[in-house]
């Protein structure tokens, strides 16, 4: 399973998916899920869904994680050639400078890198200046606005870190947007798992925009109306110097749920999971000598915050692998979480009781 999910994750961190513009990703993942035979469609937001039929009398579930990733939009092309963007999701401008990126053009990626002032020119006030991202200048060597343009790059242009892969020792994979490409690798590899098996009817479902204000994964719950929803994510790795005082995450030790996630940053939401799916997760990992993680944090918002509030209420639990370095040009995962996730996952599944009490009386 390592090796199958080592060959996806690294394909799918390598293809350009900036909120709003997953279809690469996408038409990658449906030439797969036509390699397993699995029926598919694409909704008008753009999020693939893919449908296994199931056991009526059992609760309906939605396991979900997002393509996109977070980048910037072209917001001005300078007469000199030089590029000016807004972010688009949580950028960590600390990580901006120097970085290489890649602006997909209307006639093709182009390469590019935000421009770092020279060091031998850096005044003191400037050397520990982080700047905004309204500030940064991105150079694509052309020269010139209308070689630029020419080019296909334009306002609206969307902008990504370069994709790359950087494989560490043992089973450590670090690069562009793990976040949350490991997601997708992971619910790939479940649906090998569950194609043509009977269990509950499970909605297998690669959401868009989660990076842009949490938009994808909601339309597709309405249409899917889950008894269950799980979504797949990141969990903050809190085994360096740096988190050590935000929980005991470590990267390596086996798959996580979140027991508390509360934004707090201008957005009051957040999961408190329903304690039938806690006991569910909990159950399965001890039957199948699994480790299982905890994970409760402020900061931390996925999709599933919206999810559970739909119809009479979802009951709704995140899932997810250790991951550093979050939000950053290069984050890093671990393949033995993310194998381990998907055993959980199975096995979470194969446990679901016909008429599952999911009411919290």
């Amino acid at each position: 399973m390592k090796a199958r999910l080592r060959e996806d994750l690294t394909a799918l961190m390598r293809i350009p998916g900036l909120s709003g513009q997953e279809e690469r990703v996408a038409a990658w993942l449906r030439a797969r899920l036509d390699g397993l035979g699995l029926t598919h469609r694409t909704d008008r937001l753009g999020n693939l869904i893919a449908t296994i039929p199931g056991d009526r009398s059992k609760p309906s579930v939605m396991i979900f994680t997002h393509m996109d990733q977070l980048g910037f939009i072209v917001r001005k092309v300078e007469p000199d050639g030089l590029i000016r963007v807004e972010r688009l999701g949580g950028v960590s401008e600390r990580a901006m400078a120097a970085q290489e990126v890649t602006l997909c053009g209307a006639r093709g990626d182009i390469p590019g890198i935000i421009l770092n002032k020279a060091h031998h020119a850096t005044t003191p006030e400037e050397k520990y200046k982080v700047l905004t991202t309204p500030e940064i200048r991105i150079d694509t060597g052309h020269g010139s606005k209308a070689a630029v343009e020419a080019a296909g790059i334009r306002i609206g242009t969307p902008v990504v870190y370069a994709g790359r892969v950087i494989e560490l020792a043992g089973d450590r994979i670090a690069g562009t947007s793990v976040d949350d490409r490991a997601g997708c690798a992971a619910l790939l590899e479940l649906a090998r798992h569950r194609a043509g098996r009977v269990g509950p009817t499970l909605h297998l479902v690669w959401t868009v925009q989660e990076e842009f204000n949490l938009r994808g994964a909601v339309v597709a719950a309405q249409n899917l109306a889950p008894d269950i929803a799980i979504q797949i994510d990141l969990m903050l790795a809190t085994d360096t110097p740096d988190m050590a005082d935000r929980g005991e995450m470590s990267l390596g030790g086996g798959p996580g749920i979140s027991l508390y996630s509360f934004h707090g940053r201008g957005t009051l939401n957040g999961v408190i999971p329903h304690p039938a799916l806690v006991r569910l997760m909990e159950d399965t990992a001890a039957a199948l000598a699994l480790p299982l993680q905890r994970s409760a944090q402020v900061g931390v918002l996925t999709d599933l915050s919206y999810v559970q509030l739909l119809g009479d209420g979802v009951a709704a639990i995140d899932v997810g692998f250790p991951m550093r370095h979050s939000h950053s040009a290069v984050e890093c995962c671990d393949l033995g979480d993310l194998a381990g996730l998907v055993r959980l996952l199975d096995g979470a599944l194969d446990r679901i009781p016909p008429a599952m009490k999911l009411e919290r009386d």
